[in-house]
């Protein structure tokens, strides 16, 4: 791209003029590419307080809590897609992590006009769905989302752990919250669009957390996502994989103790390394609170 495009970019940011229908499709997506480069640095900034978000909710969540996203428009469907994720990846019951979206499950395919701008229907939705253990992500890229702003402010006064995700600075969002997550991405080429930049950083900062919660729950072993819930025949092929990877079995031995375990990944790996009926190996789960890998060291020691 020319010096003379790169100004008219600098100019249409700063004029909000409509200056992009005059690039070609390549220099569309060169800028895009260029401007999406910008966001892992923007998360790598914010790492200190992604892991301060991240241990609190694992301490809320082995205490009996849950873990809740909240938010409106793009915001609020990339909250409601990580919640939906957990289960089949990490095999977690569906009521574990949630997604909240102003308008409700609709808004999630299509717009509800001024749900966002509710802060009391905000509060509603949390004194109806949490309870003091729970802990509440408030999603918002401008960070001053008045249904957002409403529902952290009740979550507080609940009691509850909050932790709020903001593409700004010092924001109305950031007084709120427990714990503030800010990854200022800057403005996006077309201006005010979040689906952009701040959708994608919103998406990796809430990759982290879903992701590293998990593993700190002991739902992955090594990088293996021992919880899989294997509901088609590519991942019933994956438990299989994984009890393979693990205990050294070959594929029909995999294959039979998996069907043993009606599908329990996790206990299968038990079954085979430890000599445990199904029962056993479940019993074994239950004492370490479903931890994978603490079952794994409990073991491991008792037959030493």
């Amino acid at each position: 791209m020319n010096e003379g495009k790169r100004q008219m970019i600098t100019e249409m940011r700063n004029e909000n003029s409509e200056g992009l229908h005059l690039f070609s499709t390549m220099e569309i997506i060169e800028l895009m590419n260029r401007e999406d480069k910008k966001v892992a640095y923007a998360v790598e900034k914010a790492l200190p307080q992604i892991k301060a978000g991240i241990d609190a909710a694992v301490s809320r969540l082995e205490a009996g809590g849950r873990l809740y996203y909240i938010g409106a428009g793009t915001s609020g469907r990339l909250g409601v897609l990580d919640a939906s994720e957990c289960p089949p990846t990490f095999g977690v019951p569906a009521e574990l992590v949630n997604g909240i979206i102003a308008g409700g499950e609709m808004a999630v395919r299509i717009p509800v006009e001024n749900a966002e701008d509710n802060r009391e229907e905000g509060r509603i939705i949390v004194e109806q769905l949490l309870v003091k253990e729970d802990v509440l992500v408030g999603i918002a890229s401008s960070g001053r989302t008045p249904y957002v702003i409403g529902a952290i402010e009740q979550a507080n006064e609940k009691g509850c752990q909050t932790i709020g995700l903001s593409c700004n600075l010092q924001t109305e969002l950031a007084k709120a919250a427990d714990i503030m997550i800010e990854v200022p991405v800057g403005p996006e080429i077309i201006t005010g669009s979040t689906r952009l930049k701040a959708g994608t950083a919103q998406k990796m900062v809430l990759n982290m957390i879903s992701t590293a919660v998990m593993i700190k729950l002991g739902k992955v072993y090594g990088n293996l996502m021992i919880n899989v819930q294997a509901s088609n025949e590519k991942l019933r092929k994956r438990s299989v994989s994984i009890i393979q990877d693990i205990t050294g079995a070959d594929e029909s031995f995999a294959k039979e103790m998996n069907e043993k375990a009606k599908g329990n990944t996790r206990a299968a790996i038990l079954m085979i390394l430890y000599k445990l009926s199904y029962e056993q190996a479940c019993e074994e789960l239950r004492k370490h609170g479903d931890h994978f890998p603490r079952a794994m060291k409990a073991l491991e020691d008792r037959s030493e």
